[in-house]
């Protein structure tokens, strides 16, 4: 495979959304990810509908770019079948609960004596330490305890249930591709592997950012539509009356000025940076009214070409559909083992001289077991 990434090669143990998002990167960038399934366990992801192609759509692409191997890791010969992919593999992901892995034989202490250079990320819900460390959890249940969804939300109706998983993916994938790629780094230094330790409630925490910082440093607890930026000021969404939805973020003077002036509600040009909450309720009322009055078509035709920090809230299929996206290819075609491709979303990271790949679709469990257990045998006859 090509990429940047196109000498890593990488042990995946996880299921369902945060280990193989972040292998689908590490994947899509050149790594080669092999991924260790239960022949009797199936990862919940591969029959979630609907589906394409006699596959998951979640599956097809959360796991394309990647090999799978089925071994069941409760039998002592696939415990020495892994211990023989270390000496090409030196990339672990896992996302078991904690010493699960460490009493089938496969913890990092037992398998950096094979390798020392390896690399072992884990991603559990609350860490390898504290006392949450053995609890189950999910998306919802990080954002929670982070105190991030203390503030998301509408003070009349309460904390929102997102409709992506936040935790998961800005959590434990992208931080276990972020700490992975750091150690592969120290590793090229060094010559010296690591344990990663990732916990989704860790990371979801340190999204937190500026409302973190204000009430650690600041002594501001935030609260909801408390802040300028969830709801306590202009900086919002409209209902249009079309009941269709415009985002406004207009929050620098030149962009309010812009507005104001296109809504014929000049007098509104000063009042963006207010900070007192009646100024702030005064405006977004104000603003409720004028985009009530018209259909999103309305807005969108008139903002098009203002640089105002207006627009369209967009359903998905509008979304891939317009010129923006089109341009920037968010969508691509990969192919599939019938012979034809499946649209998934693309790698949104571009590379001028290493771009992204797309070689297949997620395919059946144990699909590679022949190819892979060959090599890995005639692999561990050179070391």
């Amino acid at each position: 495979m090509s990429g940047p990434l196109g000498t890593l090669k990488i042990l995946d143990f996880s299921t369902l959304l945060p280990g193989p998002f972040c292998s689908l990167y590490l994947a899509d960038m050149g790594a080669e990810v092999l991924r260790i399934e239960s022949p009797t366990r199936q990862d919940l992801v591969r029959v979630i509908p609907p589906y394409a192609d006699g596959e998951s759509t979640a599956h097809a692409y959360l796991n394309r770019n990647k090999r799978s191997l089925a071994l069941d890791l409760k039998q002592p010969e696939a415990i020495d079948i892994v211990k023989r992919l270390l000496a090409e593999h030196d990339i672990l992901i896992e996302q078991f609960r904690p010493g699960v892995m460490q009493r089938l034989g496969l913890g990092y202490d037992d398998l950096k004596l094979i390798n020392p250079q390896l690399i072992y990320c884990s991603i559990t819900g609350y860490g390898q330490t504290g006392p949450l460390r053995d609890r189950a959890g999910h998306d919802i249940n990080y954002l929670a305890l982070s105190g991030c969804a203390s503030y998301t939300g509408r003070r009349d109706s309460g904390p929102l249930p997102l409709g992506l998983q936040v935790a998961d993916i800005a959590g434990g994938s992208l931080h276990a591709a972020l700490g992975i790629l750091a150690a592969v780094i120290h590793r090229q230094q060094t010559g010296q592997g690591q344990h990663i330790d990732i916990s989704m409630t860790d990371c979801a925490f340190a999204l937190n950012a500026m409302a973190g910082a204000a009430a650690l440093a600041g002594g501001v607890e935030p609260q909801m539509e408390g802040t300028m930026l969830n709801g306590g000021s202009f900086y919002d969404y409209y209902r249009t009356a079309d009941d269709r939805y415009l985002s406004v973020g207009s929050l620098e003077p030149q962009f309010m000025l812009a507005l104001a002036q296109a809504i014929g509600q000049p007098q509104l040009a000063g009042l963006g940076l207010a900070q007192d909450q009646a100024t702030q309720q005064q405006l977004k009322q104000t603003l409720a009214s004028v985009f009530a009055s018209q259909p999103l078509s309305h807005w969108q035709s008139l903002f098009a070409t203002l640089d105002a920090c207006v627009e369209p809230v967009l359903g998905f299929s509008e979304a891939v559909s317009q010129p923006q996206a089109v341009a920037r290819q968010w969508v691509v075609q990969v192919p599939t083992r019938s012979g034809g491709s499946q649209p998934q979303i693309a790698c949104p990271i571009r590379f001028s001289l290493t771009p992204a790949s797309y070689q297949h679709t997620g395919g059946p469990v144990g699909e590679h077991n022949a190819q892979v257990l060959s090599t890995a045998a005639a692999d561990y006859g050179k070391h």
